[in-house]
């Protein structure tokens, strides 16, 4: 699939293909999604904090799975760093990745980190609350302030399907409470609310924002911790009883961003299986 670009091309200048800038895509569920992108025929922006070789092997992957053809048609991998928590970083990254792609049509908010320690609520620290709230928080909330900014001052310029595409990948712990992960928790359902905050402030501009909400998901993140969950997933609590993979986040973020999710403006999707749903 490839997308229009309004100005038109030549055939010595190929269409530019639209461009997505996806947050913490070096690896785990942002790598997912990139891929998917890819695969759909967008460009992606890589953005990772501090493992450039991790990102680097991202825009390989994705070139690996873009259809045939993409070079010619402008299909674009590119890394840009920045860390998120850190104010001028995040200020300066999107202006950065619009002059290095020449134009972004979505973004997907996909970087965060865990509670550091995983600690009781009795023991975790301000310390540990103010590094999660501001990369899991701060970070995609102010990045999409930029975001929209910029498309609110270039109208009509799109290459969507559809109008710009803002996302939030959350969590169900926005609504599930983990007492050895209170700060995450709170980062997500905070997250949560700014979604549903952007997305009614933007649908007038016909700028789509959605919310994935991933459950118990197989990435190196959870690396750790498959002693524990394994024995809850395969007990029914997660009624499709398998863990969620980055592909499946991928494909549900690649519908949005290639407009099959139309007037769905502040939609909670959950990627978890069924966990979220009330049972008996």
């Amino acid at each position: 699939m490839s997308f229009p670009d309004p100005s038109g091309a030549t055939d010595d200048h190929p269409v530019p293909s639209a461009v997505v800038l996806v947050t913490g895509a070096s690896r785990g569920l942002g790598r997912g999604v990139a891929l998917e992108l890819a695969r759909a025929g967008v460009s992606v922006a890589v953005h990772y904090a501090g493992n450039r070789d991790a990102a680097e092997q991202t825009c390989a992957d994705c070139l690996r799975a873009a259809p045939a053809g993409a070079a010619d048609r402008g299909q674009r991998f590119e890394p840009v760093q920045a860390s998120l928590d850190d104010p001028a970083q995040r200020d300066a990254l999107w202006s950065r990745t619009v002059d290095l792609m020449g134009h972004v049509d979505g973004l997907v908010n996909n970087a965060g980190i865990s509670s550091p320690g995983r600690k009781d609520l009795l023991e975790a620290t301000e310390d540990s609350f103010d590094q999660v709230m501001a990369v899991n928080l701060k970070g995609p909330h102010f990045l999409s302030q930029a975001a929209a900014r910029h498309w609110l001052e270039h109208p009509g310029r799109c290459r969507l399907p559809g109008g710009y595409k803002l996302a939030f990948v959350s969590s169900v712990s926005a609504t599930m409470s983990s007492s050895n992960r209170g700060d995450y928790c709170m980062s997500k359902a905070a997250l949560a609310m700014s979604c549903q905050l952007w997305a009614a402030r933007l649908a007038e501009h016909g700028i789509d924002v959605i919310e994935f909400r991933p459950g118990i998901m197989a990435t190196d993140m959870t690396a750790g911790v498959h002693g524990k969950y394994d024995p809850i997933i395969q007990s029914g609590t997660v009624p499709a009883r398998r863990w969620g993979t980055a592909e499946d986040l991928g494909r549900a973020v690649k519908a949005f961003v290639t407009g099959d999710l139309p007037f769905a403006h502040g939609a909670v999707i959950h990627i978890d299986g069924g966990l979220h749903l009330p049972r008996l």
